[in-house]
């Protein structure tokens, strides 16, 4: 049995119970969660990016929560260097420390670190000029395995994986997955799956739950800024567009499911790179039992 301390990673589709099964493993090895939602370090942000309820986060202590206001821009490299710090200090008093979320480069970079790839401040200015349809072609030139995975509808990614590859001539997919950082301590990976079916059910409850819960009225609260890379987000966008008249609040409810399934696919399509991931069936299996039982083999 590995004697180092263990990362245990909570990962999967969103509304597959991601949050709930952190809970359960904190209160099993007294422990703590680092939230690993991008959108979840926000404090303007609650209903329509799913943060925990006040029940969920009194029964275990969550960092990395409602931190932020939505005008300061948070990248995944400085994720990692406060992660990086708070894991040390909780490893001080505990062998086990929990990581959940669904943003898929904050856990990359917890997990394996980010590579430091070039930037240059002009040619990111440069792109951020030039139409979204523009960039999509040229990455998809550039780098079609990226491409499949980028959030389409993310310019900030988008102009990112550009910049790479016209400074460096190669694919930012390659060079993101190139080196890995060496951890301290025993990275453990649980991944939450049920069919297909079963997830989109769950996220087009889910997204119904969140507009009797008042996501309309989040929505506008935060319209003024709707300008900033936090508010590129899915269940803003579409109510922003009905607010503008361009689509029907119906159609506005509809588009939130279909992005948010079709992100779903985007986290799968990224997770199943990876071998090392250890898959419970969130549908039929005994989720936490399962997880332990795995965790303390490692």
């Amino acid at each position: 049995m590995n004697q180092l301390k263990k990362l245990v990673v909570v990962i999967g589709p969103t509304g597959v119970g991601k949050t709930a099964l952190a809970i359960q493993l904190a209160h099993h090895y007294r422990t703590e969660i680092i939230s690993a939602d991008s959108r979840q370090f926000y404090r303007e942000l609650s209903i329509g990016v799913a943060r925990p309820d006040q029940t969920e986060l009194a029964a275990a202590k969550h960092h990395f929560m409602a931190f932020l206001p939505v005008t300061e821009d948070y990248s995944a490299g400085r994720f990692e260097n406060d992660a990086m710090v708070l894991i040390q200090q909780l490893m001080e008093k505990s062998d086990v420390v929990i990581c959940a979320g669904g943003s898929m480069l904050y856990v990359d970079a917890l997990i394996n670190g980010l590579d430091q790839l070039p930037s240059d401040h002009a040619l990111k200015r440069e792109l951020e000029k030039v139409d979204l349809n523009d960039l999509l072609r040229e990455l998809e030139e550039k780098d079609p395995e990226y491409f499949k995975l980028v959030d389409q509808k993310n310019p900030h990614r988008i102009i990112r994986a550009i910049e790479v590859c016209r400074l460096t001539g190669q694919k930012f997919s390659a060079l993101r997955t190139s080196t890995k950082a060496q951890r301290q301590f025993n990275v453990i990976k649980i991944g939450l799956n049920g069919d297909r079916d079963w997830v989109y059910n769950r996220i087009n409850q889910r997204v119904n739950r969140m507009i009797e819960d008042g996501l309309e009225e989040e929505a506008r609260s935060v319209l003024p800024f709707r300008h900033l890379n936090a508010l590129n987000t899915v269940g803003y966008k579409e109510f922003f567009d009905f607010f503008e008249g361009k689509m029907s609040r119906e159609e506005a409810i509809d588009k939130i499911k279909q992005y948010s399934r079709n992100f779903a696919k985007r986290q799968l399509t990224w997770w199943r790179r990876d071998p090392s991931i250890h898959w419970i069936d969130a549908q039929k299996d005994d989720v936490l039992a399962k997880a332990i039982q795995h965790i303390d083999a490692m």
